[in-house]
């Protein structure tokens, strides 16, 4: 063999490598971090739409047409 092998503890400490400003989140972690705020804009959405719907006038009767019979 021509190559060596690095061991992974001195490329692990290698200054020319940079370094992870953090530890690298898991798939799962960043899934619930991102179900988390989207239910927070949910949560959101849904107060907006409330009070939008209680300051909106409703109209007081629902005009129905019937379907014009047939002679």
């Amino acid at each position: 063999m021509s190559q060596e092998a690095v061991p992974e503890q001195e490329a692990a400490h290698d200054p020319s490598v940079p370094a992870p400003q953090s530890a690298p989140k898991g798939l799962l972690q960043q899934m619930e971090e991102l179900m988390a705020a989207l239910n927070a804009d949910l949560t959101q959405l849904d107060a907006d739409l409330q009070q939008s719907s209680s300051t909106t006038p409703q109209p007081s009767a629902v005009v129905q047409r019937s379907a014009p019979r047939e002679p």
